[in-house]
């Protein structure tokens, strides 16, 4: 499995959950895990997905997703699990 962390943080608007799963949906990225807060009109989500079944590279998905984020307003980081566990270690 190849366990991936996705985060999207930015201004609340409509759209950003629709917008960011339908990308996932169309790539055959699983969401294994989902969490989303909105905190006085600040959009964040944090998800585990699985990018075992994409036929595109990690660097491609991440590029695409930040260019979503970037169509609509929000800042969307994607970082491998292991990196990502590394970094967040006390």
């Amino acid at each position: 499995m190849k366990r991936t962390v996705i985060t999207v943080v930015g201004k609340d608007t409509v759209g950003i959950i629709a917008k960011v799963c339908t990308y996932l949906a169309n790539n055959r990225i699983n969401i294994l895990d989902i969490s989303q807060t909105i905190v006085q009109g600040f959009f964040n989500m944090m998800m585990i997905v699985d990018l075992t079944d994409v036929p595109k590279d990690f660097d491609e998905v991440s590029e695409e997703l930040e260019q979503i984020g970037a169509e609509i307003g929000v800042i969307i980081k994607t970082q491998r699990e292991e990196i990502f566990d590394k970094m967040h270690r006390i």
